[in-house]
Parts: structure tokens; sequence; C-alpha cells
């Protein structure tokens, strides 16, 4: 639009239409804006920042603008790059506009984060000279706040002022060695202990000495005073020390400033001593070598000192090695004699567990003797009506003393166990009703069952003895009544819980029997699981119950686990490993109490060291009709494996003379006769049987002792089922 004064101006024209109610314009309305000002304004502004670009792009001052990011406590932690110059690239070593410090260094020193923070919360300015570790540079700072406070944001220049830092750091390693070389020359000098002084002028190499330095060196005062050579003055130096004087020489010349040496010189007695050198080479402004003058010290006495001090010090660490060798022998001795005190102890144990054995086993044999003696008399004298008594009574002892031994392999972790996958919440169920009439009607029993739990791998029989004896235990701490847990859980064990739990890392069913009974101490938790160790009175309880539990969780790969405090009762909690699969229902093939008959011609080999044994096992598959053939050891029972008697069924011991064991007799014997079925039985679940936990097909175990009912039916059940 033009002015008035015949110039153009921009402006901005805008208007509104005004229509009548037909919609035919009748007038416009509107308003002209001059642009001149804002134009002028933007002109100026570009200008400016342009001027403002160019000069940070071709300057040599690093310069950067930085967004400081605080945490939620309000501690600086990162700060972004929103500008930064070349220069700053360049004296950084790296192009960091755009990024946060951290993504380049993740170690930044801690400084820089609490410095560019308070500047950036408080607006007070910084100025600082800082080393920077992950730059390996120092660098001059200035840091000032700018933009609103709210933004966080300051400006930085800095500049590298590595070269002048090294370049300082040098000059006071310098003055810190001449300060030295010069203190040492002034105590010299006040000991009277300068013996020699020196010039060497550098640019015409003429090398003076005063009489006394020619003395040191054996030479003519003369030749001092005319000028030597360096040869020369190096011609009585030790051969030793010739190539270290000369190499030091020269490094104080190609460097410049303080100079100092020791070395031997031969004297005129043709006795060598030692001397120190000391001096500074001068130069010029641009560095030329000009003059190097120096004194001659001696340090003899001093050397002889220090000679004396390392004889004293090689002594000492003789000293110390003698001593450090008595000191392995006596942390020997003491090893020694905690290891005798570890066997005691071991032989303390044993003594208390074979002594609460021969307790208990005495009093077991009390019994089964005496109530054979009575049934030898009564028979003797024809009244037979009370043999029965005598014969209940000694066959009930010797069912107790079967359980002693189980009890006893299941602490040692020999028993022998049936492991299937089992639903530990089904066993609960079905068991609930026995342990409410076991643990009486002043104990209330309540079970917490998990949802969806987790099966485990287990002999659900034994599962069921030690959740049975965990109850009773329970009762037992509650004589005037209480309350009875009994809960299921699925515990995912970590590495942490590991460690505490003693047991491997990983997933667990988790079985819990609480009560609100008296607690157990300390001292007594600890012994909890010893065996024959009881708070119970003498005769009321043998000890194994929980030693049995132990030994039949860790042999089942799992753990048991106790907390309890005195007044607030007990929490005894069984870990086993989750079994991966579905569950099935147990079942039991001695629970045919039928007894079968042998069909005819099936023959049973029996292999047994044991001359009872095979005698009784012998008579009782005889009366059933089998033909039985016996065998006293391996090599006896595996001639008549090879021969052509009709075998079905092998039943031998584990251990058993004559080189072989009963499971590498059976595998012998299956190469011969491929169906070959095999009764283990065995008083342990010995290695050599189970191997890794698995038996071959047609191939079962018995424990020793066992009902002539089990041994029948099991008999039976393998003769009767080829396909197993």
């Amino acid at each position: 639009f033009r002015c008035q004064d015949g110039s153009y101006a921009e402006v901005l024209d805008r208007g509104h239409m005004i229509r009548n109610a037909d919609g035919q314009a009748e007038r416009m309305i509107g308003a002209m804006l001059d642009l001149t000002r804002s134009r002028s304004a933007e002109t100026a502004l570009r200008l400016s920042e342009e001027r403002f670009s160019t000069i940070l792009e071709t300057i040599e001052a690093a310069f950067a603008i930085v967004k400081v990011k605080f945490d939620a406590d309000d501690r600086p932690v990162d700060y972004f790059f929103v500008e930064a110059n070349p220069a700053f690239e360049r004296q950084a070593g790296v192009n960091l506009r755009g990024k946060w410090v951290t993504e380049f260094a993740p170690n930044l020193e801690s400084f820089w984060f609490e410095t560019y923070g308070h500047v950036a919360k408080t607006g007070e300015p910084a100025n600082f000279e800082n080393y920077a570790n992950t730059f390996e540079r120092w660098f001059d700072v200035r840091a000032v706040r700018v933009g609103a406070p709210a933004d966080r944001q300051i400006a930085i220049f800095f500049s590298d002022v590595t070269q002048r830092r090294d370049a300082e750091e040098r000059l006071r390693v310098s003055e810190a060695v001449a300060r030295e070389n010069i203190e040492r020359v002034q105590l010299a000098l006040a000991a009277g202990a300068i013996i020699g002084t020196w010039h060497w002028d550098l640019p015409t190499d003429c090398f003076t000495v005063d009489e006394a330095f020619a003395r040191v060196f054996n030479l003519d005062p003369a030749l001092g005073r005319d000028g030597l050579s360096l040869e020369q003055v190096a011609m009585t130096v030790h051969p030793d020390d010739q190539a270290t004087l000369i190499s030091a020489i020269d490094e104080a010349i190609a460097r410049g400033g303080v100079y100092s040496h020791q070395y031997r010189v031969r004297g005129a007695d043709g006795k060598y001593n030692w001397i120190e050198a000391n001096g500074r080479v001068e130069c010029a402004e641009d560095g030329t070598p000009l003059r190097f003058p120096g004194v001659l010290i001696d340090v003899e006495e001093r050397r002889n000192v220090e000679a004396e001090r390392d004889r004293a010090n090689a002594a000492l660490r003789a000293l110390n090695d003698t001593l450090e060798q008595r000191v392995t022998a006596r942390t020997a001795d003491l090893m020694q004699a905690e290891e005798k005190l570890r066997q005691s102890q071991k032989m303390e144990a044993v003594g208390q567990l074979t002594g609460g054995l021969a307790h208990d086993f005495n009093n077991l044999l009390a019994g089964i003797s005496a109530a054979l003696e009575l049934m030898e008399k009564r028979i003797a004298q024809g009244r037979l009506k009370d043999v029965d008594k005598y014969l209940v009574t000694a066959q009930g002892a010797t069912k107790r003393a079967a359980a002693l031994t189980h009890r006893l392999l299941a602490f040692s972790r020999r028993q022998t166990l049936d492991p299937r996958p089992t639903d530990v919440n089904t066993l609960i169920v079905g068991m609930t009703e026995l342990i409410q009439r076991t643990v009486g009607p002043s104990i209330r029993l309540k079970t917490l069952a998990a949802a969806d739990l987790w099966p485990a791998l287990v002999d659900a029989s034994q599962l069921e003895n030690a959740l049975l004896n965990l109850c009773i235990n329970a009762r037992d701490a509650m004589p005037d009544g209480g309350c009875i847990t009994v809960e299921t859980s699925n515990r995912s064990v970590t590495v942490e819980s590991a460690r505490t739990l003693d047991i491997p890392q990983g997933q667990y069913l988790c079985l819990c029997v609480k009560d609100t009974g008296t607690g157990m101490s300390a001292d007594i938790v600890a012994k909890a699981f010893d065996p024959f160790f009881t708070t119970k009175p003498l005769g009321q309880g043998t000890g194994l119950g929980l030693s049995m539990i132990y030994g039949f969780t860790k042999q089942s790969g799992g753990q048991v686990r106790v907390h309890s405090q005195v007044g607030q009762g007990t929490t005894m909690c069984i870990y086993l490993p989750r079994y991966s699969g579905e569950t099935q229902q147990n079942h039991d093939a001695t629970h045919n109490m039928t007894t079968p008959l042998a069909k005819a011609g099936e023959t049973i080999l029996i292999v047994d060291d044991e001359p009872t044994v095979r005698m009784l096992l012998r008579d009782v598959l005889s009366e059933l009709g089998y033909v039985v053939l016996v065998a006293a050891d391996s090599v006896e029972g595996l001639e008549t494996l090879r021969s052509s008697a009709h075998i079905d069924l092998l039943i031998t011991d584990v251990g058993l003379p004559g080189g072989m064991n009963g499971r590498q007799m059976a595998d012998a014997g299956l190469e011969i006769r491929p169906k070959l079925k095999t009764l283990f039985i065995t008083g342990y679940a010995e290695n050599a049987v189970l191997g890794n936990g698995q038996l071959g097909p047609g191939m079962q175990v018995l424990t020793k002792p066992f009902a002539v009912d089990t041994l029948v039916a099991r008999v039976s059940n393998l003769i009767s089922n080829p396909g197993e």
C-alpha cells in the first residue's frame, strides 16, 4: 500500500461483507494493519539470530545449552544437550547435540550433575576447572542459567585447558625436585659434604672442574682447569655405573632442568666410593641447552647406612617368613586338633545312636525271646491253648522291631520308596478322619488346601506316615487342647530362599502342620531331627519320628523345616519338588489278600546267603505248589540260571557273596533268559538295585522284614503278569 510520502508499506487487510435478507451484498466493513514495524522486528530478530549463530559456529570457545533432568527427590541425574557448537564437539571429542550425557558417559562423575543442577535450581553462576575422567581432559567451565527458572536450562562455556594443566604439573614436579636438590646441597654444605664442583658450557662443550672434583676422579687438576671430555671423566667411574651415568646426563640435557644421579668413582687408593652429582641444565628461551653447572656430594656413609637398613629389612622379612611358617604349622596343628574333636563328636553321636538302638532292640528281643521260650514250654507241657497268646506277643514285638528299623532306614535315607505322582490335597482329605480320631476330641483340626496345588512325585504311604507323625507331635505339644492346622501351598524358591532352606532353586509343594502348643526353644529345635532325641519321659517315645520324616523328605528330593517359639506354638513344613505331569490313583497288588496257588510246573529260584531266609522262603512257596530251587551265592545262582532248568521267577537278595551282587546277577540272567522276572528282597535300597531310582521291566523290590502274605502277593503278581 502506497503511503503519503510515496513509499510502499506492507499491510494486512481484513474485512467483512454485510448482506440483506435476500443474500445480496450491501456494504463491507474492515480495517488495515500496518505490518512495517512487525516486519522490521522480525528482520532484526532474524539478523540477530544469524549473527549469534555465526559467532557460535566460528568461535573457539565451546558453548552448549543443556536442560537438567531431576528425579522425584529433586536431585539432578542427567542433562540434555539442546544446543552445542562445533568447538564443543572438537573439545569434547563427541557431538552430543540432541543427546543425554549419560548415553555417552554413563559413569560420568556426580560432580558435573550436582554443579549444573545447582546452577539450574538457584540461578547462581558457576566458574570452575575440573578433570572429566570420561573425556580424559581438564576443562575451564562457566555456567549460567538461561530462560525461565522452570525450564531448568543453563548455558555452558568451557575450554580445554589440559595442556596448560599438564605444563603446570610438570613445572610443579620440576620445582619440587629442584627444591629437594637445593635442600640436599644446602645440607651437604652445612655438613661439609660438598667434595667438588663442575661447570659445563654446552655450546662449546667445555667441561671444567675444580681441584676437589679432580681429586675425587683421580685426575690431573690442570686438566680440570683447561677442560675435560665426558670420556675422561667416565674413565674412573665403576664399569657397572658408566652406561647409566651417560644415559642420565643425556636425558638431563635433552629435557633441561634439574639433574641428580648417584654412582661409584675409583679414588687414588683404588677403592670405589659412592658420590652424588647434582646440577641443573639451563636453557635459552627457545629451549637450546646453554649451561650445565653442578656439585658433587659424598654419599658413601649414607649408602652404607642404607645398605645396613636393607640388610635389616631383609632379616626382618626372613623373620616374617619364618613366623608365617610357624603360624602355618600352628594352624595345621589346630586343624588336626579340630578334626580329632570332630571325630570324637562323631563317635559320641554314633555311641548315642547305637546305645538308643540297643536299648530299644533289647526290649523287643526280650519280648520275642521270652515268648518263644514260653511257647516251647507250653508245647512240651501240652498246654496248647496258651501258645496263641505268646505267638501274638512275639509277632507284635517283631513288627515293632521292623518299624524301628524302618525309621532308622528313613533317617539314613536308605529305605525303599515307591514314588508316584500324588495329589497331596486328596491324600489329606483321605486322612482327615484318621487324624481327628488319633489326636482326640480336645484338638480341633483345620485343613487349608491351596487351589490348583501342584502334584508331587512321592511315596504316598510314607507321606501319610509323616503327616500322621507331625499331627501326633502337635497333639502331644497341646496337653490342654488346642488347634492343629494342616495347610498346603505352592512355593517358588528363589536363589536367596534356596540358600536359607538348603534346597535347590525351583518350584515346590509345601505341606505345613501348625499347632498352638507349648513351642520349643532354639536348643530343642537344633536337636529336633537327631535320632533318639525326644523330650518325652523315658519309655514314652523312641525319638525317631522327626528323624524319619527328615530322612524321607531328603530321600524324596525335598526338605523339612521347623519354626517354633516357646509359648507360641510350632510350625513344621515339608517341601517336596513339583512334579510336571498328571497324578494317578495309587494301587498296590499286595492289598489282594487271596492266597494264590501255583500252576503246575511254575518254578522259582531263590538266591540268598542267609540259610534261615532260604529255608522260610522255600517252605512258604513250596506249600503253595511252586517248584523251588535254592542257591547260597551269586556264582551258584548264575550257574542255575545258565542251566536248562525252567525258571519263572528269580527271588534274590541284593548283597550276595561270590563276586556279584543281586542286581548284577539278575542282569546277567536277563541276557540268558530275556523274559526272566525278578523280585529283589533287601534290608535297604542299595544303589546297586535302584541305580538312578528306576527298576527294569519285570523287576520289583520287597523290603525286609516282610509279611508272608505280602511276599505271596508279590510273587503271584509277577508270575501272573507276563507283560510287566
